[in-house]
């Protein structure tokens, strides 16, 4: 038993690896680089809120080797381009990349403005571009590969209401994943995407108001699903951990919905 659980800890650490998160300032990110510190990796998280991005390195710090928040917009290039650079003088190397940060506008195409539809896709899906095509080549220099996992939504597999934007973004992100897996396969990288039910962060609870309804009655209707709850952001760290370790060496181009039984 105890050679057993030697070996799955071997093959779910992370030790030495330098993991990147978007969005990792709060929820689904955040809850991530926790556990991805825990497992051994240095953490590199970005994101736009400065005064949450700072906090929350400062508890990633008590569990990390080495850890460093950057403040970084990952919808313009330029910024993309130049965290990217400083993460690796930083650390030195690049491993796991987890595309994370999104937002969404809760609007039918009647109602969601240009600029809306913008921002939806520009951090949802441009971003992935973005920072991929700057990690993507540290990893193929290093010459031992990585990963890279993309947060996709069980509304980029289904239809929503009330959710253009969203739905449109997270669709295309599914699809880029398997784009990306089967370029970048020969480098040694492996791209999948993670596919949350309705999770409870702040995003969530903010589509109450986004649309108008009580938060604890749309809480409650988000909680409809086989597994009777919503989803905890370590739900869905749980599974990146998995998709970024090498417990997944042979996974790749693949989509993993973690949604309770949401689209079941």
């Amino acid at each position: 038993m105890n050679n057993d659980n030697t070996q799955i800890n071997n093959l779910l650490s992370l030790d030495n690896k330098l993991a990147i998160i978007t969005g990792g300032a709060s929820g689904i990110g955040f809850s991530t680089a926790k556990l991805l510190a825990e497992m051994g990796a240095n953490i590199a998280i970005l994101d736009v809120n400065e005064n949450r991005g700072n906090l929350a390195i400062e508890e990633i710090k008590k569990i990390a080797k080495k850890a460093e928040f950057y403040l970084c917009d990952v919808t313009e290039d330029n910024e993309c381009k130049n965290t990217v650079e400083t993460i690796v003088k930083d650390f030195g190397r690049v491993d796991i990349l987890f595309n994370n940060a999104g937002v969404i506008k809760r609007k039918t195409i009647l109602t969601l403005q240009e600029d809306e539809w913008d921002l939806v896709l520009n951090v949802s899906l441009k971003a992935i571009f973005l920072l991929s095509r700057y990690v993507i080549p540290i990893m193929i220099e290093q010459g031992s590969g990585g990963n890279i996992v993309n947060t996709g939504s069980g509304w980029g597999l289904k239809g929503g209401s009330n959710a253009i934007a969203y739905c449109a973004a997270k669709g295309g992100v599914v699809n880029m994943t398997r784009a990306m897996a089967i370029d970048h396969g020969k480098h040694n990288i492996r791209v999948n995407c993670v596919c949350p039910g309705d999770t409870d962060t702040e995003l969530l609870r903010g589509e109450a108001k986004q649309i108008g309804q009580d938060e604890a009655e749309f809480m409650k209707e988000a909680a409809d699903r086989p597994l009777k709850r919503v989803g905890l952001p370590q739900d869905i760290a749980h599974t990146v951990l998995f998709l970024v370790s090498d417990l997944s060496s042979w996974v790749t181009g693949t989509t993993v919905v973690v949604d309770g039984g949401g689209i079941a």
